[in-house]
C-alpha cells in the first residue's frame, strides 16, 4: 500500500496483454493496465486505469456470472461492441454491466489515438466469465482467472 493515499496511476507499473490462452492472447496486446486499486490494497473491488493503443481490443467478447464491471472513458475514443452493436464512446462516457446479464462487451480502439478509461469491477468469490464469441471459459482462481474451453478442457 502506498505511504500516501494519494497517487499518480501512470508511476505503477504497466500489466500488458491478458492471461488468454492463444490464440485469443495476440489480440488484446496494444492493451495496457494499471492496477489502482491493488496499489491502495482494496479488497471488495477493482480499479484499473487502461490504455488501449490504436488497434487494441480491451479482451474478447465476454460476460460475468456475478462480477458488475464499470467502464469510464477519460480520454480518447473507443468502440463498445454488445449484443446490440456498436456504440462509440468518448470522453466523459460510461457503459455499465451486471453480473449474469448474459450480453458479451469489449471495447476497441480504431482510431489512431490512444484511448484511456477506468475499469471497475468487484471481486466476487465464485465469478466466471463466458465467452460468446469463441470457445473460452474462465473461472475465478487465485490471483485472476483460469482458462478452458467450454466444454471444461484445458488449453
Amino acid at each position: 500500500m502506498p505511504k500516501s493515499p494519494v497517487l499518480d496511476p501512470m508511476t505503477l507499473p504497466p500489466r500488458r496483454g491478458s492471461g488468454y490462452p492463444e490464440p485469443y492472447r495476440s489480440e488484446v496486446m496494444k492493451r495496457e493496465k494499471r492496477a489502482i486499486g491493488d496499489a491502495f490494497g482494496l479488497k471488495n473491488f477493482g480499479v484499473n486505469l487502461v490504455v488501449l493503443e490504436p488497434g487494441g481490443a480491451s479482451s474478447q467478447r465476454h460476460w460475468h456470472s456475478r462480477q458488475d464491471e464499470l467502464v469510464y472513458v477519460l480520454e480518447g475514443e473507443v468502440v463498445l461492441v454488445t449484443d446490440a452493436g456498436e456504440r462509440v464512446m468518448g470522453p466523459g462516457m460510461a457503459a455499465g454491466f451486471p453480473a449474469g446479464v448474459a450480453d458479451g462487451h469489449r471495447l476497441l480502439n480504431r482510431t489512431s489515438k490512444p484511448a484511456k478509461y477506468l475499469e471497475v469491477g468487484d471481486r466476487m468469490p465464485g465469478d466466471e466469465a463466458d465467452y460468446p464469441d469463441i470457445d473460452l471459459r474462465a473461472a475465478h482462481a487465485a490471483g485472476g482467472y483460469a482458462f478452458t474451453r467450454k466444454d471444461g478442457t484445458p488449453y
